[in-house]
């Protein structure tokens, strides 16, 4: 399977020290299987970051999520199990992470999710209301979060 990492910068090998914190699924590198979608998350970070938008192509064996190697968490689609492992990574800071899954695989949190799941945090929604809210929200995409060292070995860069 292709994946494509979309930045401001040329991937040449991944360094997961360089990860920020408070992501969707913890502090790790994210992918997507859709290459226009890695092109659009490149052009976002040169408009906050500068530079020049750069998509670095990896090649990956999925037959290693059913091997039993690496454990493996997937979100089918938004739910509330999802919106609370979101909403508990983004507000995890730490370098210590909060789950153990080596790669995850559900939806990306964009910038409409992104507002709803802010609502649920400052208390001015609850968890029904971000559920029936987010239910609805149309292009829902997919990326995969590779968050340790065991996983990433398994990216080969193109």
């Amino acid at each position: 399977m292709r994946l494509y990492h979309g930045s401001n910068v040329d991937i040449d090998v991944i360094d997961l020290s360089k990860s920020r914190p408070g992501k969707d699924f913890g502090r790790g590198f994210y992918l997507s299987a859709d290459k226009l979608q890695a092109i659009e998350m490149a052009e976002s970070k040169v408009a906050f970051l500068g530079g020049e938008p750069i998509v670095t192509e990896f090649e990956f064996d999925d037959s290693i999520l059913s091997s039993g190697q690496l454990k493996f968490k997937t979100f089918e689609s938004y739910s509330e199990e999802w919106a609370k492992f979101v909403y508990d990574n983004r507000e995890n800071f730490s370098d210590t992470p909060i789950h153990n899954y080596d790669i995850i695989y559900g939806p990306i949190a964009n910038d409409k999710v992104g507002a709803q799941i802010r609502n649920f945090k400052n208390g001015s929604i609850d968890l029904d209301e971000l559920m029936r809210r987010i239910k609805y929200l149309k292009g829902i995409t997919f990326q995969y979060y590779f968050g340790t060292e065991a996983a990433v070995k398994f990216l080969h860069r193109l």
